[in-house]
């Protein structure tokens, strides 16, 4: 026989032995007989996870027994529309000119006489 969680309204939670035929009904509490719900009892690391996560996890649970087939161009519309979110979401987070999604810095210097020189890279190197 499993073990199953039961919550005394007076008393919390207990464990108590029952047949899996009885696995949904009430048991009585061991301190003061009153018929207890069967609850389920989760791990905090379970009730812990992200929102997106447990979601995804769903996803792919699902996608095992069916997956998901779509075209291409339903595919490639998909990927735009999260492209844009993305696009979207660092827009907001960040403001429409903060440089942080712009192509790297480049360490091209100039010297006084004009040549051209980058610091910290290859000294030797010759520029164009």
């Amino acid at each position: 026989m499993p073990m199953y969680d039961y919550k005394c309204p007076s008393h919390g939670v207990f464990q108590e032995l029952a047949p899996m035929q009885q696995h949904d009904q009430p048991q009585p509490c061991p301190q003061c007989n009153t018929r207890s719900a069967r609850v389920i009892v989760l791990p905090p690391a379970i009730a812990k996870v992200l929102k997106e996560t447990r979601e995804a996890m769903e996803r792919n649970d699902k996608a095992r027994e069916a997956p998901e087939v779509m075209s291409t161009s339903q595919y490639q519309e998909r990927e735009n529309e999260k492209k844009e979110r993305q696009r979207f979401d660092h827009r907001h987070q960040h403001g429409k000119d903060c440089g942080c999604g712009s192509k790297r810095k480049s360490n091209l210097m100039y010297t006084a006489n004009g040549d051209k020189m980058f610091p910290g890279m290859r000294p030797w190197m010759i520029s164009h």
